[in-house]
């Protein structure tokens, strides 16, 4: 069964580390995409720190010129283009961008509207002008939740994104600001990577009331692959924080966000090329039919149909 991803960091991964455009030393390349029958994968843009808004520029820059070089894959930019990828045999690529910090203000979300910039997080490992993370970058502080909010211009920052058209992330966001997010947004919000705190205690991790509200609002939850945030490298660990989400939020809930060249690999989970006997093991433990398509593909299409367009 095709699936459709919502989060890897390999554009950023090979944009520092190779410098070119096969992404060849990457979890997630176009080659190992087509071997795993994907359907859709979200690039994440990722940048922190003093250089970000230079970063964002470079990185943006590698992503065109990776799909200019690589045929196999098409930008999506509407429901329709990913439709048009599926029949063309192609891989559609989403643009999204992981912490909004290095812009100056609620201005730059249009510039990125333009790009093609379909899904967008306010915040990272750290606090920035729009919003504070669960996650303070120290593994000390992997436990304690951060409960205040949004800042003013992040709840400016809500209103925008709704009116462009960009889904909101609110992976590695405070709980206090997912509560104001749920609270502003008119529209479904999505946590790209994050897995069941009830499941793993990490504060990175969605607590039962987060998930069932993301998902009473007709939003969806990407399941990461991350060691850290599963409580082990298994697939059984991954289909524990699946079944969770499902029983909790139900099957329209649940997706995928492997967070792939953002975290360790592992034998099971080495990169993209997994994902076909990740699928088949989630069948076999009896996650079939609708609810399997809603998983791997489904719940996401929804998502972007409903704020895409």
């Amino acid at each position: 069964m095709k699936y459709i991803d919502m989060h890897c960091d390999s554009v950023t991964a090979g944009c520092n580390l190779r410098g070119d455009t096969a992404l060849s030393s990457c979890c997630v390349n176009a080659r190992k995409l087509a071997e795993a029958d994907c359907f859709a994968q979200c690039f994440a843009i990722f940048t922190e720190g003093k250089n970000a808004a230079g970063d964002f520029e470079k990185f943006s820059a590698f992503y065109f010129a990776m799909l200019a070089q690589n045929p196999s894959l098409t930008p999506a930019y509407c429901l329709s283009d990913l439709k048009n990828a599926e029949n063309a045999g192609k891989i559609a690529a989403i643009l999204t961008v992981e912490n909004a910090g290095f812009l100056k203000d609620v201005s730059g979300f249009s510039r990125l509207k333009e790009m093609g910039v379909k899904m967008l997080s306010l915040v990272w490992n750290f606090p920035n002008k729009f919003a504070r993370p669960n996650f303070c970058g120290d593994e000390k502080f992997l436990r304690k939740r951060e409960s205040r909010g949004l800042t003013k211009e992040g709840k400016q920052a809500v209103r925008e994104l709704n009116r462009l058209g960009i889904i909101i992330d609110v992976s590695h966001l405070s709980d206090g600001g997912v509560e104001d997010v749920l609270n502003i947004s008119k529209k479904p919000i999505v946590a790209s990577h994050s897995d069941a705190c009830a499941v793993t205690r990490v504060s990175r991790n969605l607590t039962d009331s987060q998930l069932k509200k993301i998902a009473d609002g007709g939003g969806i939850v990407g399941l990461n692959f991350s060691k850290t945030f599963l409580g082990g490298d298994s697939f059984s660990r991954v289909l524990a924080h699946y079944r969770h989400m499902a029983n909790v939020a139900g099957e329209d809930c649940p997706a995928f966000g492997s967070d792939f060249d953002g975290i360790a690999r592992y034998p099971r989970l080495a990169d993209c090329t997994a994902m076909p006997a990740l699928i088949s093991y989630f069948e076999k433990h009896g996650v079939k039919g609708g609810a399997l398509e809603k998983l791997c593909y489904g719940n996401f299409l929804r998502v972007f149909k409903d704020v895409v367009g």
